[in-house]
């Protein structure tokens, strides 16, 4: 599937900012399943460096700073990628039958064992901490001797079924056990989630951000800006055999899973511990006081956007409700 995606951030400054220093993440990565056929990134007001580094998670990232008052603050990622459905959660060997206790086993510390880059995904992060609340919520999908994958399905399936999206319940900051006890939250809480529960049962996981490609109400057109970013999570598993273990990607969001992605129409933007590693931009700045912030990100085939005003974001149809950020 070939999609455009396009994500614009205009931070507007209530007083000049002086000078500014900021990191993008917003390159998509390339895998298996997703080929980058175009990328750009435009900045406008033009910044006075720039550079492109390759982070620890292998993110494409971008640094740049600016060193001239502003009052406003544009960046545009315009990508398009050619995606390819995953494979579904394999039912047979090397994976299938590994249950989620050989799997913890295989991580539990030993002196001397070699180096496995997954073990980095065990740990406590910024914003997920490891947490018996996490087991004990868990539970109910990881019954002793179940398969890996088959458990973290059942997991995906029950934040899915049992918390309700809510885009004005947590803050980008909302620590994932108050989303939990609250029931409610967005993609990001739902991952953060399946992250905790996962790595507080001695599993390794990783946050995956990106895009889904979204569909408008049939005989409507494609509204631009109405999309947002998304978010996921992801399971290691390693082989039983003992060749080099794969990452299953599952989304509590949308219960959706697959082998590599959870699906053709979804863009994997970068991958970390939490939202943290992956932020699609921070940064600091001397000056501005307050300021507001928009966010349009369009999502689409490329033929869709043809001969539309992609500079003009058009507002979302009433009572819509926005995508997961």
């Amino acid at each position: 599937m070939k999609l455009r995606v396009l994500h614009r951030t205009t931070y507007r400054y209530q007083s000049a900012v002086d000078m500014a220093q900021h990191m993008l993440h917003l390159s998509p990565r390339a895998s298996a399943l997703q080929r980058v056929l175009s990328h750009r990134i435009a900045i406008e007001p033009e910044p006075a460096t720039m550079h492109q580094s390759t982070d620890a998670f292998g993110n494409q990232r971008r640094f740049f700073a600016q060193q001239a008052p502003h009052d406003t603050l544009s960046v545009l990622a315009d990508s398009t990628v050619m995606t390819a459905a995953p494979r579904p959660l394999p039912e047979d060997a090397p994976w299938h039958g590994m249950t989620w206790e050989r799997v913890r086993e295989h991580f539990r510390y030993r002196v001397n064992a070699p180096y496995e880059a997954a073990a980095e995904f065990l740990f406590a992060s910024p914003l997920v901490e490891r947490d018996e609340a996490f087991v004990q919520w868990a539970r109910p999908a990881f019954a002793a001797g179940a398969p890996v994958l088959q458990a973290a399905r059942a997991l995906m399936e029950r934040i899915h079924s049992e918390l309700r999206y809510d885009s004005a319940s947590t803050e980008v900051s909302t620590p994932p056990l108050q989303a939990l006890a609250q029931g409610r939250g967005v993609c990001q809480d739902f991952a953060h989630i399946m992250i905790g529960c996962l790595r507080s049962l001695g599993l390794p996981a990783r946050y995956v951000s990106g895009y889904l490609l979204t569909q408008p109400p049939p005989g409507q057109p494609r509204l631009i800006g109405a999309d947002a970013s998304h978010a996921w999570a992801a399971v290691y598993v390693p082989r039983e055999d003992g060749g080099d273990g794969e990452w299953f990607d599952f989304d509590p969001t949308n219960n959706r899973c697959g082998w590599g992605s959870p699906g053709e129409d979804y863009v994997t933007l970068a991958i970390g511990r939490d939202f943290s590693d992956v932020s699609p931009m921070r940064g600091v700045i001397q000056g501005g006081a307050q300021h507001t912030l928009d966010v349009a990100v369009t999502v689409a085939p490329p033929d869709e956007l043809e001969g539309r005003d992609l500079d003009t974001p058009t507002p979302a149809r009433p009572g819509a409700t926005e995508p997961p950020p």
